[in-house]
């Protein structure tokens, strides 16, 4: 199989290059950057033209709120220790938003719109990462909370959360190496 790590695109070294970042400059991006990444992200496939998602752009006191709900999770299940620890570590997080999906009653509708959605999130991370923006992508217990649901004022029964997700200028940006092609490609006649 050719080595296609030498393809030395635009697209390929975006694509190769993003990564997900756990830890953040204080600094916010500009808003207008965050409002071309969510207009790029809605250009995701989507079968039917659903466009089955929703973005919620958090303020402070939403991400604070939900800092502290997720730090009482941690708490209850590890000790007010590591709730303390993740509480400390959420509130330097610069920007937040929330990606919801519609929900629908048909499973397969369901499945289309969920996978249309994560195409969006992933316009979104490339098109900030582009810009020297990075995200995290999360989809941690709170997000599954019904308390997170209230803080951002969706109805469960209507929306389903995506993600939380996190972006901001990378602190660092770590290194991740993946396995070759030939380790997950099969080749049917």
């Amino acid at each position: 199989m050719p080595d296609h790590s030498i393809v030395t695109s635009p697209v390929a070294e975006l694509l190769r290059g993003r990564r997900t970042i756990h830890t953040f400059l204080p600094e916010l991006p500009p808003r207008e950057l965050l409002l071309e990444a969510i207009d790029l992200a809605r250009w995701a496939p989507n079968h039917g033209l659903t466009e089955p998602w929703h973005f919620y752009l958090l303020g402070k006191e939403t991400a604070q709120a939900i800092a502290r709900l997720n730090a009482a999770l941690v708490s209850a299940a590890h000790g007010e220790a590591a709730g303390l620890a993740k509480l400390e570590r959420w509130l330097t997080i610069p920007g937040w938003l929330v990606v919801t999906c519609d929900n629908a009653s048909d499973p397969i509708r369901a499945h289309e719109d969920y996978a249309a959605c994560c195409c969006a999130v992933h316009n979104f991370a490339l098109y900030l990462w582009s810009e020297g923006v990075g995200v995290k992508w999360t989809t941690g217990a709170v997000t599954r909370d019904p308390g997170f649901y209230d803080l951002i004022w969706v109805d469960p029964h209507l929306e389903s959360v995506v993600g939380l997700l996190w972006y901001g200028y990378p602190a660092e940006i770590p290194q991740t190496p993946r396995k070759p092609v030939a380790e997950f490609l099969v080749e049917l006649p």
